[in-house]
């Protein structure tokens, strides 16, 4: 770098960023161009640009920015040192090296970071921030993805920790009403041509995890499937009743556990005339060997749509 360092365009292209983010980084963490000469603009030293790479380095990794920006300005001796030293050794980011990169705390090794940012914010029981992130996620990403990549992998951390130690109880519970609220936020639009909803959602008579059928019917509205839901615990008498008054051509019945796999809800519509078209044993509970021949068994969220769609079809 010259001695009259670098303007914030040739700092955004050497880190691949907008420049209106390092206008950010400035305005609201104090990160920006030190060098200064009477009139002209300030420009960026070496030390500012090892600072906002190591910047840049931390929120990839999935450090909140406040935090990360806080640590990067505490130390500024380590900052002039090369980038690589300052970075690579684990011994050099005590304050949030473990914290940070697994969702304080939660196991999430592979996860992206908008899915550790869940985590932190749900270990807070900050339920603004557990339904922001976890809304941007969909209307980034989509339902399926945002399930698959974030959404899935913080509930199942979070139910791996409570079968170790039996703690966040609160946690759980609080995530997944975030979790419906964003689901439910989804917009439903009524097909133009005036179709009914086609596709019945349930769970078993004794499952109370109906937050994949939530998703589910998220994920049907977006590919612009209309869906009926039933939700929770379903008695087999109840079911039935709804296939005869909706007439639906795909029914999912989820089973989290085995312990609430009632396959007798599945075999009661095997002889019958008016038995859905498709019909999905969807979740980890069930028996595949089980099943009767002709039950779809998808393995993730992704699939199970897709099976519904193209019976809508």
């Amino acid at each position: 770098m010259g001695d009259d360092g670098l303007t914030a365009g040739a700092v955004a292209r050497r880190l691949g960023v907008a420049v209106t983010t390092l206008r950010t980084w400035h305005q609201r963490y104090n990160l920006g161009p030190s060098r200064h000469e009477p009139g002209r603009h300030r420009r960026y030293t070496d030390e500012d640009v090892a600072r906002l790479e190591l910047m840049q380095r931390l929120t990839a990794d999935g450090v909140p920015p406040g935090e990360a920006a806080r640590w990067v300005r505490e130390r500024p001796m380590e900052i002039t040192r090369p980038l690589r030293r300052a970075v690579s050794p684990a011994r050099t980011l005590p304050a949030v090296s473990s914290a940070a990169r697994d969702g304080g705390g939660l196991a999430l090794p592979a996860a992206a970071p908008a899915a550790r940012g869940l985590a932190r914010a749900a270990l807070r029981l900050d339920a603004d921030a557990v339904r922001h992130i976890a809304g941007e996620a969909v209307r980034r990403l989509g339902v399926v993805l945002a399930w698959d990549a974030v959404l899935r992998p913080v509930m199942a951390a979070i139910g791996e920790r409570h079968g170790r130690t039996g703690d966040l109880i609160d946690v759980e519970h609080l995530v997944s009403a975030c979790y419906s609220d964003v689901f439910g936020a989804v917009p439903r639009t009524p097909p133009p041509d005036g179709r009914v909803a086609r596709v019945l959602l349930a769970c078993t008579d004794e499952e109370q995890h109906s937050l994949p059928i939530e998703a589910t019917a998220a994920a049907l509205a977006q590919a612009g499937v209309p869906s009926r839901m039933l939700g929770a615990r379903v008695p087999p008498d109840a079911l039935r009743t709804a296939v005869r008054r909706t007439g639906p051509v795909a029914m999912l019945l989820w089973s989290h556990h085995p312990r609430t796999a009632a396959i007798g809800q599945i075999t009661a519509f095997t002889g019958e005339r008016s038995r859905p078209m498709l019909i999905v044993a969807g979740g980890p509970g069930w028996n595949i060997e089980a099943l009767p021949p002709g039950v779809a068994t998808p393995r993730t969220l992704g699939e199970a749509v897709e099976l519904l769609v193209g019976a809508t079809k």
